[in-house]
């Protein structure tokens, strides 16, 4: 025998050994399988968990939990029955009822499918007593959604039952479960759903569930799902909510040293509370179908709006950091700025020189509208100064996603050298062309939350947090993405003298009525066009009411941002609002009762079903 046939004989012998090994093993001592085999044959009944709660920064319950029934039915084990009784018990019509067990077979005729859902103590109750008289029907209990707050329903969201789509995605769901919809309900599934149980139970020839398995040694308890803690101050919520009843618009207080959102209002809004009664998925069909209000529209970070002045601030940054303005730059102003064939009127008040110091407290276009193009003018060609500066406002965090922890959102629009390659065509434009981007009034959209956080970056001095909802999930700590400092592209140095003029807003400038005593706030007022066309004219309305300020100046512990859709010049409506906010959150009161009472009698219903029958089709 050669050596080569001699290895191959060995290898072949090893071979053998390790296989007769294994079979021994998984014959003789591996019980795995024989398991899974019997596992198989029983019927495996999952237990759900009792979702989280949810509570506001200072410990208020904001969600819990209360039980409702559902009914379901197993086809296989249907016999025929009551119809007529069956519906009156359930509240069900007899189309619904033939449509859901038709459903329930296509399914599967031996797994539990829901025919009636989310039935209360005193709905259920009949039924239960008679419930032996329907065979293949059975009664479960779970557990729903109890709001005990009125307000932040946007921030909340709810639940709905899940839908075909996650269920063969997602393992942990069964026909009937509850899902987060929305909110914080649906950004924070996971951690609030918990994790099931499962009991298992021995099944008799006729394939029905008899006595638990092992008297229940493979049983798995649920494991409840985490409380969450927000950062929402549910009072300021509530008391922001009452300022802006009759309006449409978003209100964000932030708290810039963290990042931590205290108040999100979004308005109008609706009552989460709807959702603790049987008639929630009718309210929330007529929720869905409000053309005119779009309650379920979450204008602070769904809403895109043109800046308007507070976007000066950033162009005051911009141009010094860039060395196009200094403390001895002046600009002629005569009333407004004259470009091409255009003029931009101003309400500054000057003729006649403007220096930065000036223009920031009294919003003066002339001198932004100049420096601006001196700094697109300072490149070697506009595309490439439209870029720098680009670039400079993406490190405010605008023109993209923040990170929010809401599953929705709109990144708004800083408009780049490519952005203006496509709208204007390759070197066919001028600077003059975009500057009204010096004023907030060009291609530039942005949300309330990302003029939130701007303002934040600029009280802070050039840094800011992701804003974000959460404040603790459970023991867990936060993900690391929301203690982590973020960065501008200005130096630090840059920030005073804007900071500066924005405290010169309220003690001189255009916010100067609105001042709380005791208390320094920096600000920046704002208004922004709106036009709609009715009968083929374009009609002006009333300018949107733009207003951003954080307090205090030298120790910021709050920072708002204000959007009122048509609510006029910012020193109208949007900068009282802020001061009300400002005053309530620092001090725990309103001393300024007679300007608390005129924001809440001032509505706007009347323009904004204006709008609504402008964009309505005409026959």
């Amino acid at each position: 025998m050669s050596k080569q046939t001699r290895i191959i004989l060995l290898w072949t012998f090893a071979a053998a050994l390790l296989i007769i090994g294994r079979l021994a093993a998984l014959q003789l001592s591996d019980n795995r399988y024989k398991k899974f085999a019997r596992i198989n044959s029983l019927i495996k009944e999952r237990i759900p968990p009792v979702r989280g709660k949810i509570y506001d920064r200072n410990g208020k319950l904001l969600v819990s939990n209360q039980p409702v029934y559902t009914v379901y039915v197993i086809p296989a084990r249907t016999r025929a029955f009551d119809t007529l009784k069956f519906l009156s018990l359930t509240g069900l019509d007899r189309e619904t009822l033939e449509k859901r067990l038709d459903k329930a077979r296509r399914y599967s005729p031996y797994k539990h499918s829901p025919v009636a859902e989310e039935l209360l103590m005193d709905e259920i109750a009949p039924l239960k007593e008679v419930i032996r008289e329907f065979p293949g029907f059975v009664i479960k209990k779970r557990y729903i959604r109890k709001y005990h707050t009125r307000h932040a329903a946007n921030v909340l969201g709810y639940l709905r039952t899940v839908g075909p789509d996650l269920l063969k995605k997602d393992p942990f769901y069964e026909p009937g479960d509850l899902t987060g919809a929305a909110g914080i309900e649906k950004y924070y599934e996971k951690e609030l759903r918990g994790k099931k149980g499962v009991r298992y139970f021995n099944r008799d020839k006729f394939n029905r569930k008899t006595t638990p398995y092992l008297d229940g040694a493979w049983d798995t308890l649920p494991e409840p799902g985490k409380d969450l803690t927000l950062a929402i101050d549910i009072d300021l919520q509530a008391f922001i909510d009452t300022l802006m009843e009759g309006k449409h618009g978003a209100v964000v207080a932030m708290d810039p040293r963290t990042g931590e959102i205290l108040s999100l209002v979004s308005a109008p809004s609706y009552d989460p509370t709807i959702f603790n009664t049987p008639h929630r998925r009718t309210i929330l069909k007529a929720l869905l179908s409000d053309r005119l209000h779009k309650p379920l529209f979450d204008r602070s970070i769904l809403g895109t709006y043109p800046p308007g002045s507070p976007f000066k601030l950033i162009n005051a940054l911009i141009d010094l950091q860039e060395g196009v303005v200094n403390d001895h730059t002046r600009h002629v102003c005569m009333g407004g700025f004259s470009y091409g064939n255009r003029f931009m009127r101003c309400h500054c008040g000057a003729y006649g020189p403007v220096s930065l110091s000036y223009a920031i407290p009294y919003s003066c276009n002339t001198f932004f509208s100049k420096s601006y193009l001196n700094l697109l003018g300072s490149a070697p060609t506009p595309a490439e100064g439209v870029e720098k500066w680009a670039q400079y406002v993406k490190s405010f965090g605008l023109g993209d996603y923040l990170g929010i922890d809401l599953p929705v959102g709109r990144k708004g629009l800083v408009p780049d050298s490519s952005y203006y390659r496509r709208f204007f065509g390759h070197n066919k434009w001028r600077p003059t062309y975009i500057v009204s981007n010096a004023i907030g009034q060009g291609q530039i959209l942005v949300t309330p939350v990302q003029m939130a956080n701007m303002t934040a970056a600029i009280a802070n001095r050039g840094s800011y947090f992701t804003p974000h909802l959460i404040k603790s999930i459970g023991r867990d700590s936060l993900p690391p993405r929301f203690s982590e400092r973020k960065h501008t592209l200005i130096d630090s140095v840059h920030f005073e003298p804007v900071i500066k003029g924005m405290h010169e807003v309220y003690t001189k400038g255009t916010a100067r009525w609105n001042r709380v005593p005791g208390i320094d706030i920096c600000g920046k007022t704002g208004t922004a066009e709106n036009f709609v066309r009715i009968d083929g004219k374009k009609v002006q309305l009333p300018d949107h009411s733009i207003f951003v300020a954080f307090a205090p100046k030298d120790d910021p512990r709050i920072v708002v941002s204000i959007f009122i859709e048509n609510g006029g010049y910012g020193s109208t409506l949007a900068s009282p609002i802020a001061s009300l906010i400002i005053e309530k959150y620092l001090t725990g009161r309103i001393t300024r009762t007679d300007l608390y009472e005129k924001v809440t009698r001032t509505r706007l219903d009347d323009i904004y079903k204006m709008k609504a029958d402008a964009a309505r089709p005409k026959d």
